[in-house]
């Protein structure tokens, strides 16, 4: 007997063909959330451009240069690169550096080493990305409360206080999802941009000399006057498109349009109207470089300025967080991570999703960071490598999913890679000019992270080759079984097991200790696919393979939350099985790991591997199967 089963897809379905008022509410959450990130930039990038560490002096020259850099790097990263070509290059649908490379790997033969280095870089930009997850927040909410100490000196001391505790509140609203954080935040970051633009105006108004800003020829006219060590500027400069990526990975929380339109309509002009006022107020008074964003702002304007910067600065980590989200669950399916409790919020976008674990260990961190760096120009000097070797494998791994792409021609394909690969390695080398001021910090953060990510995905592996050693093949298997077959027990028994060839150990466990063999025998297996979501009717597949025992697999893509019982019961619709959820008993492995001396891993990693497989979310929880239809069987198994 063979079927192919279709089942719903569990999650609920995407809103790209919404309705206008769902795109608008769509537009309204990208805003919110999508552009937090690279809209709260203003308040330190023209800042950390004229610190002390750079020793410009804010003169004409200096002043239109450092403008022109900004306004370009707008255009040409997130602009043409982000906007305009990676969005395009959704993995249908989703984004972010793990849906790119999942892509990017399937244009290469499998198990290549051209696919194993894809894989590598891809896991090492995620590493930075979730890097980049726990430095945005902490930044952005502490530049913004960092204006307390401009209105009144004597509130300076109250600045981490108050920067950790709205931290706090942030990571505690994010079990209610961004699709309500979103449209609660989306008409704050809109009066947010408003502002921007007004300020920058106003500025404008007082110095229109600044306006010759947007000529290219300032920008190179800098790197003439100051030579080489010119370059060492772009690791402040890159500060104004921190959130490109953010912006790549939210795609499926929201689709492309609405964050093209919300860019081109809104985002842009904003943020170059503000960049330019600051210039004009630095070409006035060379004195408000101490803080060029508050010192801006009319005096009358200046607490509720302070408090709309901080609320922009929670959407701003927003877009990180949500982000981070994404990846994580991607991680998970891909075999980076262990199984973790994943909840969607959203009832109509299948891409909205909170992860109690990330959330949780992204708070802590950040707010360690606050705590140890201090203040927000510290924080500067380390901010930018992650986002810059995320952008920067980002092109890469672009490179090799689009370079047989019928979509773009040849010959405007490869310049326009070598060009956003250049942009990317100049950013990045002037961030690593910092590595002892600061840089060091996230560049060991994403170590780390990529240390936890490749060692679960090769935990994973020499765990399936241990039990592959030992296993016994089903085929040769059943046949004996059926000789002389034991007590047979009503209802259906469903094993899950990685490798569908080999008698799962929950079936020869049962037989050992119980002495029973179910009325139906189910070997299930479930396959993670390389595209983000895999069609209904081509979700289950079901074979015979003995009397009364089938072998079954359940397919699903790496943006999908598993739901097995609600794929089998498509079963019985056609009449192939009946799974009556009250009948139906699930069997699970559950291998204790024990680290030993061997070629497979350091032992070290060995027991990291094995920390993380204890604490992986139950089967019941990650595969939606009730914890009343579950039953466990452990066994240890020696790495």
């Amino acid at each position: 007997m063979h079927a192919t089963i279709a089942s719903p897809d569990p999650s609920g379905t995407h809103a790209p063909g919404a309705s206008r008022a769902g795109f608008g509410a769509l537009l309204l959450g990208a805003i919110g959330v999508v552009y937090g990130d690279i809209g709260t930039s203003p308040l330190y990038t023209i800042k950390e451009a004229f610190s002390p560490h750079y020793g410009l002096v804010p003169n004409h020259a200096s002043v239109l240069g450092i403008l022109s850099l900004v306004f370009w790097s707008l255009m040409l990263v997130v602009t043409i690169k982000y906007v305009a070509v990676i969005l395009r290059a959704d993995n249908e649908g989703e984004g972010g550096v793990m849906a790119l490379t999942a892509l990017a790997q399937r244009t290469l033969p499998a198990a290549s080493k051209g696919a194993y280095i894809v894989g590598i870089l891809g896991v090492f930009g995620a590493a930075l990305f979730f890097g980049d997850g726990v430095l945005t927040p902490a930044i952005s909410v502490l530049s913004a409360v960092e204006g307390l100490g401009v209105a009144a000196p004597s509130m300076q001391r109250w600045i981490l206080p108050i920067t950790i505790g709205v931290l706090l509140v942030l990571f505690a609203t994010q079990r209610f999802g961004t699709d309500r954080v979103g449209k609660a935040f989306g008409p704050i970051i809109i009066v947010w941009f408003l502002a921007l633009a007004a300020i920058g105006v106003r500025n404008i108004a007082g110095n229109a000399d600044v306006l010759h800003a947007l000529n290219p020829v300032w920008a190179v006219r800098f790197f003439i006057d100051h030579g080489w060590h010119g370059m060492f500027i772009l690791g402040a400069v890159v500060l104004c498109v921190t959130g490109g990526e953010a912006l790549y990975a939210d795609m499926g929380h929201f689709g492309r349009r609405p964050i093209q339109w919300a860019w081109n309509g809104l985002v842009l002009p904003a943020l170059t109207l503000n960049y330019l006022g600051q210039g004009a107020l630095l070409l006035t008074d060379p004195a408000a470089v101490s803080n060029p964003f508050y010192l801006g702002v009319p005096q009358w304007a200046l607490y509720p300025m302070i408090a709309l910067s901080t609320a922009a600065t929670v959407i701003a980590s927003q877009a990180v967080i949500s982000g981070a989200y994404s990846a994580a669950r991607q991680a998970i399916q891909l075999g980076y991570l262990p199984r973790m409790t994943i909840r969607h919020t959203s009832r109509d976008t299948m891409g909205q999703i909170y992860m109690p674990t990330i959330n949780w260990l992204l708070m802590i961190a950040t707010i360690a960071t606050v705590i140890g760096f201090g203040s927000s120009t510290a924080l500067a000097t380390a901010y930018g490598v992650s986002v810059t070797g995320t952008m920067l494998i980002t092109s890469l791994v672009l490179i090799v999913a689009m370079r047989r792409s019928r979509r773009v021609p040849a010959f405007v394909f490869w310049p326009m890679a070598v060009a956003f690969v250049l942009i990317d390695l100049a950013f990045l080398s002037a961030n690593l000019a910092k590595f002892m001021d600061g840089a060091w910090f996230p560049i060991l953060l994403g170590i780390v992270l990529f240390v936890v990510l490749r060692t679960w995905g090769r935990g994973r592996q020499l765990l399936r080759d241990e039990i592959g050693k030992d296993g016994i093949p089903l085929d040769a298997f059943l046949p004996g079984l059926m000789l002389a077959p034991p007590v047979r027990v009503p209802g259906t028994a469903v094993f899950l097991t990685s490798q569908p060839g080999i008698v799962p150990k929950a079936f020869l466990h049962n037989l050992k200790h119980n002495k029973v063999l179910h009325a139906r025998n189910v070997m299930l297996t479930v396959q993670t696919e390389s595209v983000p979501f895999v069609p209904d009717r081509e979700r289950l597949r079901i074979d015979g393979i003995a009397d009364d025992v089938y072998r079954a697999t359940v397919r699903y893509g790496f943006m999908e939350t598993p739901d097995i019982p609600l794929a089998l019961m498509r079963a019985s619709d056609h009449g192939d099985l009946c799974f009556d959820p009250m009948e139906t008993t699930y069997f699970a492995s559950r291998e204790t790991i024990v680290a030993r001396h061997r070629h497979g891993m350091p032992v070290w990693r060995d027991r990291l591997f094995a920390w993380m497989h204890r604490n992986a979310a139950s089967a019941s929880d990650f595969f939606r199967i009730p914890a009343t239809r579950l039953v466990e069987l452990g066994s240890p198994v020696e790495i």
